[in-house]
């Protein structure tokens, strides 16, 4: 007997240690006395998912267990398990795929159903049905709520048992279709038909007689639904009628969202959940629409049926409600609740009667229903229901605008005045014009009428000036400022900010003067005024249009002793001082011993003062290469712009003319002979000087330049006697593109020459020391064409037919 109690006491110790490691292999301190031979396959699962969540292979653990005394060969077993159950655990999930595939009695999930949402445009207004359109509202169950406890269990479903505290089990069982559960070391127990609250207790009973930790406390047992069933459910009269495979917590609208909702002539009111071959509950769309309640929403059960019947009785509502649309009624109600079905009248709605367009057995009637006849009117099927707009008046309504501090709309009352309309405006303003106010006044029969009204006597108190008003009157009060005409008066001339400006009471000239700025440096002291002519007869002896005042001021103060009164339109010009002129100067340029600006010392300076000026030519410059650079003034483009060269609308040579001054040449070139301004100063080509010339005086050069259509555009030096053409053949003569003839020279100074011809005889100008030889391009030619060629043969040989004619 004792060799019995010690083995017993071994082989709980081993029991013990076991449970131990599957409690947790990284946390025990001791596991020498290990066995995995004893570890069943949910305690190497749960070796496994400590390891997961901690985030450890079975590799890293290897050295903390071997640390703890775990003997190396019982690790590899260990190790060795643990391969084999995550195997096992594939094969499983394998296996598990299969049997879905080949019988979806037990794990079968719930079909993904997909319905193609199309609007539903012919029932588009009636009420309810956008509900079934709209694809993000489909009142799918969320499966990650907690397990409701009036869930009743079925096969299919799968329930999570685990037992924690001292000892410890987790397992997913599920319930077959004999309605059990099988539990390991437990046994088979019936649930199904069951809660899941009646079927926890049921299930925690039977573990408790297994497990003594259960009974005495020490654990703890939890169970959860871990996969929800599939059920089958039947709609009929819905859009896409049909069975369908849902989950066995989905409700009712669920359900219809997945048939696409009631038919054409579906009932949103009145539609019949049946279960077991009876009427279980009747669903109202609207309580849920109208007033968000969902107690028809309840859950379904394998085999239920959804019946949507054809509606009883619609009606229409139009116009200014919130809602319009088309909505089914209920036996006994009355048109209140329609009014709230539709949300109510808007803001623009004559709510004092509702038009009622209704039909009879032959034809239509209309009807009329008050206010206080909606709560007792009942619609009838088919009754179209107008609400119409209010209408843009005013029960009550007067206006006040003008010369008030707060002119706008007032609400109006029997024996108004106009005195107490002004008292509600705040009063009148200052520039308010009290000898008169006026009255639009809407009679009768629309028409409008004036009413004059002497508001000084008014508010004086005087009951027959005070006017009684009328709804719907605009009174105006008229401003004194209205009636001033609007004065200008002008001033030009040497003054900093001339203009137009306000014409005011007393305005002075030293005012205007201020105002504008001040007198500029070049003021005069001459200042003329022009004032109009106001008569009442015309004075034909009298021609003058104007009348002028000549005043004399201290042109460098602009407080003048004697100020001017000005009149509204006055014209002051200021006069310019008659010498006036900022000093203008010339630019020297080239050989001459001091280049540089100088200032313009009279009004008739010539080319040879200013090169004196200037220390005269040096020793290196060119007598024949003075010239005068005159930059082109815009005024010369302008009166180019303006001559008429009768060329036609479509001729661009103006154009280009215009352009070339624009953009390309700036100068114009004069040129100076300056040997016969040595020997005559008083000769033509002594130009008198204007202000922005330049005079360039160029160096000596003995090269001729030769460019254009040349072979070799070179500088060739100069030999005296040398003609034209011994320059052109010193750089190969001319290219094929060159026209010699057109052939022409530029001087030194500026001065240009082209050949010339004389009986067939050609002669070329001179050539001197620095000028420039340009040969320009030939204009190209116009080749005849095929055509034309034909057409001149053509004509050539009619005409010689006639010749021959004539010769005979």
């Amino acid at each position: 007997m004792r060799k019995i109690i010690i083995a017993a006491v071994f082989f709980m110790a081993l029991f013990q240690s076991s449970i131990m490691l599957a409690q947790d292999l990284l946390k025990s301190n001791d596991l020498s006395t290990v066995k995995v031979d004893y570890l069943s396959d949910s305690d190497i699962a749960k070796i496994k998912t400590q390891l997961q969540t901690n985030n450890m292979t079975v590799e890293q653990a290897e050295p903390m267990a071997l640390a703890k005394g775990m003997p190396a060969s019982e690790f590899a077993k260990l190790k060795i398990r643990l391969t084999e159950n995550s195997n096992a655990t594939t094969l499983n999930k394998k296996e598990d795929l299969k049997e879905e595939g080949e019988s979806n009695e037990l794990s079968r999930k719930q079909e993904k159903i997909v319905n193609k949402k199309v609007k539903d445009t012919i029932n588009a207004l009636i009420f309810g049905s956008e509900l079934f359109d709209n694809p993000t509202l489909n009142f799918e169950p969320n499966l990650k709520l907690a397990t409701p406890v009036n869930y009743v269990l079925g096969p299919g479903d799968e329930l999570q048992v685990s037992v924690y505290g001292v000892q410890e089990f987790n397992a997913s069982v599920p319930v077959s279709i004999e309605g059990k559960v099988t539990i390991q070391y437990v046994g088979q127990i019936q649930v199904s038909g069951m809660t899941i609250e009646a079927a926890t207790q049921k299930i925690k009973g039977a573990i408790a007689k297994v497990y003594s930790t259960v009974r005495s406390g020490q654990s703890q047992v939890g169970i959860s639904l871990s996969r929800i069933r599939t059920i089958r459910v039947t709609i009929i009269g819905s859009k896409q009628p049909g069975n369908y495979s849902i989950s066995s917590l989905a409700t009712v609208y669920n359900a219809l969202f997945l048939g696409g909702g009631p038919g054409k002539n579906g009932s949103y009111r009145n539609i019949e959940l049946l279960r077991d071959n009876r009427v279980y509950r009747n669903v109202d769309i609207y309580r849920f629409l109208v007033n968000g309640d969902q107690s028809d929403n309840v859950g379904l059960k394998d085999n239920d049926v959804i019946r949507i019947p054809a509606y009883n009785q619609r009606v229409t509502v139009e116009g200014q409600v919130k809602r319009p649309g088309i909505f089914e009624m209920k036996k006994g109600e009355t048109f209140s609740d329609l009014l709230t079905f539709a949300s109510g009248f808007n803001e623009f709605a004559y709510t004092a009667s509702v038009n009622v367009l209704q039909k009879t057995d032959k034809e239509f009637k209309v009807i009329d229903i008050n206010t206080s006849e909606f709560n007792s009117y009942k619609p009838l099927s088919g009754d179209v229901f107008r609400v119409s707009k209010i209408l843009n008046r005013f029960e009550n309504r007067i206006k006040i605008e003008g010369a008030v501090f707060r002119p706008d709309t007032y609400s109006f009352y029997e024996g108004m005045r106009i005195s107490d309309l002004i008292s509600k405006a705040e009063g009148l303003k200052e520039d308010a014009y009290q000898n008169r106010a006026r009255i639009i006044r809407l009679q009768s029969d629309l028409t409008t009428e004036i009413v004059n009204v002497d508001l000084a006597k008014a508010l004086a108190g005087d009951l027959e000036a005070d006017v009684a008003l009328k709804r719907e009157d605009i009174v105006t009060v008229y401003s004194i400022l209205d009636f001033v005409e609007e004065y200008k008066i002008t001033i030009g001339g040497e003054i900093k900010k001339p203009g137009v400006y306000d014409y005011y009471e007393n305005l002075t000239l030293n005012d205007l003067l201020v105002q504008a700025g001040g007198l500029t440096g070049s003021a005069s002291k001459r200042v003329e005024v022009a004032r109009m002519i106001m008569s009442e007869e015309i004075d034909d002896a009298n021609p003058s249009k104007a009348q002028l005042f000549n005043i004399e001021i201290t042109a460098n103060n602009n407080e003048q002793l004697k100020n001017f009164e000005l009149q509204p339109f006055d014209v002051v010009n200021i006069r310019k001082m008659a010498v006036y002129e900022k000093p203008e100067s010339v630019t020297v340029s080239g050989a001459v011993n001091y280049s540089g600006k100088y200032v313009l010392a009279n009004k008739k300076e010539r080319v040879f003062d200013i090169i004196q000026r200037a220390g005269g030519l040096t020793a290196v410059a060119n007598i024949e290469g003075v010239k005068i650079k005159r930059p082109i003034q815009a005024k010369q483009i302008e009166d180019l712009e303006n001559v008429n060269l009768n060329l036609g609308k479509k001729d661009s040579i103006q154009k280009k003319l215009t352009k070339k001054l624009k953009e390309d040449l700036k100068f114009a070139t004069i040129p100076v002979d300056w040997k016969s301004i040595v020997k005559n100063p008083e000769s033509n080509t002594n130009v008198t000087l204007f202000a922005g010339d330049e005079i360039e005086v160029a160096a000596f050069n003995e090269g001729v330049k030769v460019t254009g259509n040349v072979l070799l555009t070179s500088e060739i030096p100069y030999t005296k006697g040398k003609g034209f053409g011994y320059y052109l053949s010193a750089v190969g003569g001319v290219d094929n593109k060159g026209w010699k003839k057109k052939s022409y020279i530029i001087y030194p100074n500026g001065k240009a020459a082209v050949a010339h011809s004389f009986l067939f005889i050609r002669s070329y100008p001179k050539v001197t020391p620095g000028s420039q030889i340009i040969v320009p391009e030939k204009p190209e030619a116009k080749k005849m064409s095929t055509g034309e060629f034909v057409s001149i043969a053509g004509v050539l040989a009619s005409l010689a037919g006639v010749i021959i004619a004539i010769l005979r």
